[in-house]
């Protein structure tokens, strides 16, 4: 395949902008970058997709994320609104992925996943729970996700709150998946990380079976300390806080991820620093669940690498960009703070660096010769400059997702001129909304 006449933002490091320029792909690898009449003139036969001076990108990527939540969007919560996170939790998210069997698991991720090729999210980090449907569940996630050509890691939550029957099942669950994709990762589309929920569900005994149990080459992915409970709760059942727990039962490292960080102190960003591990921000959710929102600068400034989710939000992550931008300024009263180009380190350097870290794939999140054809157009005319430089700001104040007019993930086009070539959405919704009265039936009898 040869796009043409593209405007190539590149997000090398430095960025680069190419004006009329083309990528040659060859088996779902960028080959070649160049003049637009260059590549023409020595490919004449290829398949061509003309860009019509659109710009053209990387794929945005999504550092983590929940499929299963997807039935939550439009159901009417039991009983009075939840004053606080852990509310929240037992009122919402524990009924709901209670009531999840394995059809409702399976749609679930493929409205996510039209969701992500529509809006030009090509790479996603799910965090898994169906307690009543278990074994299996990340097979359900990987069908949908190869089914609609988007490169996906898997994981499933292993809590205690489900009795012994259900951490045994989690932790089967995500070995067994782990070592699958380690036989066969889809030419590149599917990783494998090992899901526990939050300290606060886990008991000393869970945390050092998983750490037993987990193959040697992959990653722990775990919500830590979201809400002061999480911190509170390890420091009764152990004397320690939650990053010094997990350190402590050696599941923190260079491919390991702790989402939301909100309520650790400075010894926990030292140990989380020193031993590598990920941490992902997720603006959207934190203002939504009123947890407040993580100290990102001071985390950055000690050298962990943070990288951007959605929490099961929708995949528009320059929308997560926009609500990272705004909820710091406000949270800190301070229109400084986060500028646009610490939120493109975050979403683009940091994230690509996570996915090389825990998938075995080409490089992706740029546009380079052997990086993964993981690519976006957008349809984006600026009235001002756009530069290097005020790149990052052009996309807060004036790129949305409705300008995403073709998706494309390992060389195959996904969606072109904004229709979905690898599912049906129209048939997909139609049936979701079928499934979801029984789910939400499911959801509202346990009370």
């Amino acid at each position: 395949m040869l796009i043409t006449n593209a405007k190539v933002i590149t997000w090398e490091n430095p960025n680069r902008i190419l004006e009329d320029y083309g990528i040659l792909i060859r088996d779902g690898i960028i080959k070649e970058i160049g003049p637009s009449s260059e590549l023409l003139e020595k490919n004449k036969t290829e398949e061509q997709i003309n860009a019509h001076s659109q710009y053209v990108m990387p794929g945005n990527i999504c550092a983590h994320t929940h499929f299963y939540g997807a039935f939550a969007r439009g159901m009417a919560l039991h009983g009075s609104a939840p004053d606080a996170f852990p509310k929240i939790l037992e009122k919402l998210w524990w009924p709901l992925d209670k009531a999840l069997n394995p059809e409702s698991v399976k749609y679930s991720a493929l409205v996510c996943l039209i969701d992500a090729i529509r809006h030009g999210t090509t790479t996603l980090i799910d965090h898994h729970a169906s307690p009543n449907c278990i074994e299996g569940s990340l097979d359900l996630l990987a069908d949908a996700t190869l089914a609609a050509g988007v490169r996906a890691a898997l994981c499933y939550e292993v809590t205690d709150r489900n009795g012994l029957k259900g951490t045994k099942a989690g932790i089967l669950e995500n070995v067994r998946f782990a070592r699958k994709v380690a036989q066969d990762n889809a030419g590149g589309l599917l990783s494998a990380t090992f899901g526990l929920h939050a300290s606060l569900t886990l008991s000393e005994e869970t945390l050092a079976e998983c750490q037993a149990a987990a193959p040697t080459d992959i990653g722990f992915h775990v919500h830590v300390a979201e809400h002061s409970i999480d911190e509170y709760d390890s420091l009764q059942k152990t004397g320690l806080r939650v990053v010094d727990r997990l350190n402590m039962h050696g599941l923190l490292g260079k491919k390991s991820i702790v989402v939301h960080a909100v309520h650790i102190d400075a010894r926990e960003m030292e140990i989380l620093a020193e031993t590598k591990t990920w941490v992902t921000h997720q603006p959207r959710s934190n203002m939504n669940n009123a947890v407040g929102l993580p100290e990102i600068s001071d985390m950055v400034r000690m050298g962990i690498r943070v990288g951007l989710g959605n929490d099961g939000f929708s995949n528009t992550m320059w929308d997560e960009w926009k609500a990272a931008y705004l909820a710091h300024k406000l949270f800190h009263l301070d229109p400084r703070w986060m500028p646009a180009d610490l939120i493109a380190n975050m979403a683009i350097y940091n994230n690509r660096d996570l996915v090389g870290a825990i998938f075995n794939c080409p490089p992706v999140g740029l546009i380079a010769p052997g990086a993964a054809a993981d690519l976006i157009l957008v349809d984006y005319h600026p009235y001002t400059p756009l530069t290097i430089g005020n790149l990052p700001w052009q996309i807060v104040f004036g790129f949305n997702e409705s300008m995403i007019t073709t998706t494309i993930v390992n060389g195959k086009v996904l969606m072109k001129d904004r229709e979905l070539l690898t599912l049906d959405e129209e048939k997909i919704c139609f049936e979701a909304r079928q499934i979801a009265p029984d789910v939400w039936q499911r959801y509202e009898a346990q009370f």
